[in-house]
């Protein structure tokens, strides 16, 4: 069986090609780093070590890579394989449709109607369908017809945390014993290959929202009020018992909306957020804060981590406190090295912190969230290390 991966870089390497590859596939990584698809293409193995007391390391095989930008090889993997996955960020979907759109035109023009699992594991609600809206347009209509019929895009959840790093081998890749990723098992077609390790299941929806909301809510909520209190890492943000605890406290306000909403086990799911939050403090993992709360403009967006939970908690009429503290304490995230930062900040500026929330977040005017940020954002302003570690 082979898989063919777009990404060769941590999530890439680290998970996604780690449990491909313990599943006897075949893995050809498509990446844009010539050292690292070099050395893949060398070597067909890398090592990944797990952040624990042992250190454990375990060697990847069956591996090599080509360049995105060699269409007709990549259109010809395309062809040829079994599963697609990708890794590259959901803002980065666009860039790879058309490859991919090149390869399913020339496995439809071969008659290749072997089924065809198209796989986007990125922090994203519905990654897959965003794909796939990406890549018809390529597409003429007969060869669209064909792919109906031949080629699915599962959607999937998908949860490790794999901070940046380096090492002297430049393809070794260290990420934490956790992992979870989740498939909608109704989308699968007639002879897929079930991967080891994969959770499939016939509604996605409360396990992709279970995730975004807690864990990927709480990560950036450490690192926004971190990066206010002056903290360097996450480690450093979840020893301070103060900001843990305001961190807990968005995980269950965001549970509370869960729960509410898909009729998680109120008790299991205490057992999650206290999952999550050691994950966060593993003592073997150093994330840096401004690492994690980069790119601010799409995590304060409408159907993102912190206004969309906010806003179906708002409907359930669920106090939600610290989560709109979170939002004001993402708002004041004004680092230099981070682009969209430094576009947040001008936007605010120029056209003012109301009209943000409206059109950027998209909460209108009249909404009571919306009142909540602005106060939230005063009070963090005025003070911001006093307010956030108190």
């Amino acid at each position: 069986m082979k898989a063919v991966h777009f990404g060769a870089g941590n999530i890439g390497r680290g998970f996604i090609g780690h449990m491909l590859s313990a599943s006897d596939y075949d893995v050809c990584f498509v990446a844009r780093n010539p050292k690292k698809i070099s050395m893949l293409q060398q070597r067909q193995e890398y090592p990944i070590t797990l952040a624990n007391k042992q250190q454990d390391t375990t060697i990847v095989n069956n591996v090599t890579a080509i360049n995105v930008n060699e269409q007709r090889r990549v259109a010809e993997e395309i062809a040829s394989a079994d599963l697609i996955t990708t890794a590259v960020g959901v803002s980065a979907l666009g860039d790879i449709a058309e490859p991919i759109a090149k390869g399913i035109y020339l496995r439809m023009k071969a008659n290749n109607y072997n089924p065809l699992h198209i796989i986007a594991c990125e922090n994203a609600i519905g990654g897959s369908t965003r794909l796939k809206k990406r890549i018809y347009p390529f597409l003429d209509e007969r060869t669209r017809a064909k792919a109906e019929r031949y080629i699915s895009f599962p959607n999937a959840a998908v949860d490790r945390i794999v901070p940046a790093q380096n090492h002297e081998d430049p393809l070794q890749v260290t990420v934490e014993p956790f992992y979870e990723w989740v498939v909608h098992r109704p989308a699968l077609l007639d002879g897929f290959k079930e991967i080891h390790g994969v959770h499939y299941v016939d509604s996605l929806e409360p396990y992709i929202e279970r995730k975004m909301f807690t864990v990927n809510t709480g990560h950036c909520v450490a690192a926004y009020l971190g990066y206010l209190a002056g903290f360097r890492t996450i480690r450093q943000v979840m020893s301070n018992s103060t900001l843990r605890a305001k961190v807990r406290h968005v995980m269950e306000e965001t549970g509370a909306m869960l729960i509410r909403k898909h009729g998680f086990d109120t008790e299991k799911h205490q057992k999650y957020i206290d999952t999550i939050l050691e994950r966060f403090a593993n003592p073997n993992l150093t994330d840096q804060v401004t690492r994690v709360a980069r790119s601010p403009l799409r995590k304060l967006s409408p159907h993102d981590r912190l206004v969309r939970p906010a806003m179906q908690a708002s409907e359930f009429g669920i106090a939600i406190p610290h989560l709109t503290s979170a939002m004001a304490a993402a708002m004041l995230f004004d680092d230099k090295r981070d682009e969209e930062a430094m576009k947040m900040q001008h936007i605010i500026r120029e056209n003012g912190l109301s009209s943000f929330i409206h059109d950027r977040m998209g909460i209108p005017e009249e909404h009571p969230v919306h009142q909540q940020v602005l106060t939230r954002y005063e009070e963090l302003q005025r003070s911001k290390i006093n307010a956030v570690l108190t």
